[in-house]
């Protein structure tokens, strides 16, 4: 008995700690790979959209979908499970957009946790929730509010003690820090050598 307590027990340990790690591929697909109830819910936001591309992202825990498109000189990035339930809004930002306060704890603990970093991507990222109906949600997004709800994604190259990687961190909009992963660089397997 206590042999499958410890067993179980590494299993677990070896999942969270393989948890912390990022290994995200994204594979760009058609139009018609796309889930049908994610385009439904999507299809008006695209009319007077711009590049809009489809990808299918296989992570190391689940498959997910996105729609990357530009509107109104914004980059959105609307992502669905593989269902086709949205899971969350993302627009491309900039520094400057984030309130200071929250950018001055951002950079606070930036500066306490890597001994160099820089950002390398920005994204404000309005998710879903039970006490918010999906439409509010998208409304939101597509107004781009600062809310109390939104999130804040970085994409770092920071340098600890075994040198430099890339994170992904998350943090509230009160910039306290809510998830922190290492993230594996970009897909290049279309290069050929």
């Amino acid at each position: 008995m206590k042999k499958y307590r410890l067993i179980l027990l590494l299993l677990l340990l070896t999942h969270y700690a393989n948890s912390q790690n990022k290994y995200e591929r994204e594979y760009r697909i058609k139009k018609a790979q796309f889930p049908s109830a994610a385009l439904e819910l999507v299809q008006d936001k695209l009319q007077e959209a711009r590049r809009i591309k489809f990808y299918r992202e296989t992570d190391s825990a689940k498959v997910s979908y996105e729609a990357k498109f530009k509107k109104n000189r914004l980059w959105y990035s609307v992502e669905f499970n593989e269902q086709g339930i949205l899971e969350d809004v993302e627009i491309l930002i900039e520094e400057v957009d984030i309130p200071s306060e929250t950018m001055q704890q951002i950079r606070d603990y930036l500066k306490e946790s890597f001994t160099k970093y820089r950002i390398k991507r920005i994204q404000q990222q309005y998710p879903t929730s039970t006490e918010e109906p999906l439409e509010k949600t998208i409304k939101n997004a597509f107004q781009n509010l600062i809310i109390p709800n939104i999130n804040y994604e970085l994409v770092i190259a920071g340098k600890k003690e075994e040198g430099y990687l890339d994170y992904e961190l998350l943090f509230g909009s009160d910039g306290s820090l809510k998830k922190i992963r290492k993230s594996l660089p970009p897909n290049y397997d279309h290069v050929l050598y």
